[in-house]
């Protein structure tokens, strides 16, 4: 995915969570975390952010207007982490290229 640095958007990722077959319905919001990608390791309790869910999408407003953050031009690894019954799964789901 690619944005520029001056657009306010929302970055979107499908999340889906299932137990048995069945959907859960995350009771929490996902959480996001953006890296530079010459980061290493697992983002730590201070890089997350709080999302939204939009089935079945997680996603977060990014941008100057609005947005929970702003991201300085570069590439960044995307992270993703929702609480869904006794698991919380985290995920590198993809790169953000923001020019």
């Amino acid at each position: 995915m690619e944005i520029a640095a001056t657009s306010t958007e929302y970055v979107r990722i499908t999340a889906v969570s299932a137990a048995g077959g069945s959907t859960i319905s995350p009771a929490a919001p996902p959480q996001f975390a953006f890296q530079p990608t010459s980061a290493t390791g697992n983002p730590a309790a201070e890089d997350w952010l709080t999302g939204e869910w939009a089935s079945p999408h997680a996603r977060i407003l990014l941008g100057p207007n609005g947005g929970v953050t702003s991201l300085e031009p570069g590439e960044y690894r995307v992270w993703l982490t929702w609480a869904a019954g006794l698991e919380t799964p985290v995920y590198r789901a993809g790169t953000l290229t923001v020019y």
